[in-house]
C-alpha cells in the first residue's frame, strides 16, 4: 500500500470493505512495516538506572522530605531535600563523565601459547580526562579453557598507564576467544555505578605442544634414503642429462659424445636440475578414528602433538614440509629454509584444527603429497580399505613410515594391541610402509626413535606394553 506524494497533507480516505478483504486475503500484497527500532530512554530515567541501592534510597528520602517541606511549610527541610536529591544526581553526572575518559589496552604473550605451558595477559589502563575516577572494577570474561576470570579493583586511576597482569594455562590446543573487557565504574561515595566494554574481544593461539626429536627416519625429507636434502631421482621429474648445441665459451668437458655422434655436431650437457625432497605430514584426524575427542588426553591430541613436533623438527632442518589431512588437502606448506615462521605456520592451522566427520580415509580426493616427498602418516583406527587408499597414493621411489595410534588403549589403559591394529600393522608393512603402533603410554620422542630405526619386517611397538 502507497500513498501518492501529489496528495499533500489530505487525510486519506477510510478504506473500503471490499479494500480490506482484499488486503486480507492477500497478504503477500502488502508492504510490510520495517521493524520498530527500540526507543532510547529519556536521559533522566537512564542516569537513575545506573543509581545503586544506596543511591536510590537517598534519592527517595530526599523526594520524601521535598514533600514533607511542602506539606509543613519548612524552608530548612526543604533545602537539606534539595542538597539530598542533587547529591546521587550529581555523582550520576560526574561517574557518567568519568566513563568515557578511560583508556585500556590489552596483550598477550607469548604470541603463541603451547597447550599446558604458561602464557601472560596484560592490561594497560589509563585516565585521559581531567575528571578524577571513581572506583574501577574490572573482568576480563575468559572463556573457561583459559581458566577462571579474574577481577580486579582500581581506585583513584591516574593518567599514565596502570598495568595489570594475570596468568594463562591453557589446557587444550585451539583459537580461544577473550570477550570485551568489562569496566564497572562507580562514584567515591558508591551512590552509582555504570558497565563499560573498554578493550575489544582478541583472540589467544594455544597450539600443540612440541616434543624436541632427534635424529631423522632413513631419508626423511631427502627424497630417498640419500643424505643432504638434494638428490637426483631416475625415472622421476625431468631427464637427468639434457644436451643443446655447442656454443663459444662452452666448457669442452662437458660435450656430450655419443649426442655429437648420433647427431653430427658437438652437443654440450646442460647442468642436471637437482631434485629437492621434503616430508609430508598426514594427519587423521577422523573423530571415527580416534578416542577421547575434544579431551586434552585424547589420541587425536596425541596425535597432533606427534605431527606438530614433526613438522617443527623438520622444518628446522631446513628441508620443505607439507602438513595434510586425511582428504588429502593442505593444511600447511613449509618451504625449505623457513625458518621459525614456517613452523609457525604449521603450529597455527594445528592450533585451529577440527575433528572430521569423514568414515574412511579420502587421500585421493586432494594433493596429499608434494612428487618427491617422503610420507609421514599419523593414523588412527584404520580398516582395509583405508590401508589400499594409502597404498593407492604413497609416493614411487619414495619411504613411506605410519604412526599407528592404537586408539582402544586410551579406552582400555594396560591392554595389549587387539588384532585389528596388528592386523592394519601387518597389511601396511607389506605394503613396503615402515610402521610404528603407539598406546597410550607412549612418548613422543620414543616413537620418533622407534620411526628412525623401523626397518625390520614387523611394526615396532611403542609405549608402556611391547
Amino acid at each position: 500500500m502507497t500513498s501518492d506524494p501529489a496528495a499533500g497533507p489530505a487525510a486519506p480516505a477510510p478504506p473500503s470493505p471490499r479494500a480490506e478483504a482484499a488486503g486480507s486475503s492477500s497478504g503477500r500484497a502488502r508492504a510490510t512495516r520495517p521493524p520498530a527500532t527500540p526507543r532510547r530512554r529519556p536521559a533522566v530515567l537512564r542516569a537513575v538506572s545506573g543509581l545503586t541501592t544506596r543511591g536510590r534510597c537517598l534519592l527517595a528520602a530526599g523526594l520524601a522530605a521535598a514533600v514533607c517541606a511542602a506539606v509543613l511549610d519548612e524552608r530548612g527541610l526543604l533545602r537539606i531535600a534539595a542538597f539530598v536529591v542533587a547529591l546521587p544526581l550529581l555523582a550520576t553526572a560526574l561517574a557518567a563523565a568519568s566513563k568515557v575518559r578511560l583508556g585500556a589496552r590489552r596483550t598477550v604473550t607469548p604470541e603463541r601459547v603451547p597447550a599446558g605451558g604458561d602464557g601472560d595477559v596484560r592490561l594497560d589502563l589509563w585516565r585521559t580526562g581531567r575528571l578524577p575516577a571513581g572506583e574501577i572494577l574490572l573482568e576480563d570474561r575468559l572463556p573457561h579453557p583459559l581458566g577462571p576470570r579474574p577481577r580486579f579493583v582500581v581506585e583513584r586511576l591516574p593518567q599514565h598507564p596502570v598495568a595489570l597482569r594475570y596468568p594463562i594455562r591453557p589446557g587444550m590446543r585451539g583459537v580461544h576467544r577473550i570477550t570485551a573487557l568489562r569496566a564497572t565504574i562507580t562514584d567515591p561515595f558508591g551512590l552509582c555505578e555504570f558497565d563499560r566494554d573498554l578493550v575489544p574481544p582478541s583472540s589467544v593461539v594455544v597450539v600443540p605442544r612440541v616434543t624436541p626429536l632427534h635424529g631423522r627416519p632413513g631419508g626423511a625429507g631427502t627424497g630417498g634414503a640419500d643424505s643432504g636434502s638434494i638428490r637426483r631421482h631416475v625415472g622421476q621429474g625431468d631427464p637427468d642429462v639434457m644436451v643443446r648445441q655447442y656454443r663459444t665459451g662452452d666448457d669442452m668437458r662437458k660435450v656430450h659424445w655419443r649426442s655429437t655422434a648420433r647427431r653430427d655436431e658437438i652437443m654440450v650437457r646442460v647442468e642436471e636440475r637437482p631434485w629437492r625432497g621434503g616430508t609430508t605430514v598426514l594427519l587423521d584426524r577422523r573423530a571415527a578414528a580416534h578416542h577421547g575427542v575434544g579431551h586434552p588426553d585424547g589420541s587425536l591430541e596425541w596425535a597432533v602433538e606427534f605431527a606438530a613436533s614433526a613438522c617443527v623438527h623438520l622444518s628446522g632442518s631446513g628441508s620443505p614440509v607439507r602438513l595434510s589431512d586425511e582428504r588429502g588437502h593442505v593444511l600447511a606448506d613449509i618451504p625449505d629454509g623457513a625458518g621459525p615462521a614456517g613452523s609457525g605456520v604449521a603450529l597455527d592451522a594445528l592450533a585451529a584444527l577440527q575433528p572430521a566427520h569423514e568414515r574412511d580415509l579420502a587421500v585421493s580426493s586432494g594433493p596429499v603429497h608434494a612428487q618427491g616427498h617422503e610420507l609421514i602418516a599419523v593414523l588412527g583406527t584404520v580398516g582395509a580399505q583405508g590401508v589400499a587408499e594409502l597404498t593407492h597414493t604413497r609416493p614411487r621411489g619414495a619411504p613411506s613410515l605410519a604412526v599407528l595410534v592404537d586408539t582402544a588403549s586410551w579406552q582400555e589403559p594396560g591392554r595389549s594391541p587387539g588384532a585389528a591394529v596388528s592386523e592394519t600393522a601387518a597389511l601396511l608393512r607389506a605394503a613396503g610402509w615402515r610402521v610404528v603402533v603407539a598406546d597410550r603410554h607412549a612418548d613422543v620422542a620414543d616413537v620418533w626413535s622407534q620411526l628412525c630405526r623401523a626397518t625390520t619386517p614387523t611394526p615396532v611397538q611403542a609405549g608402556g606394553l611391547r
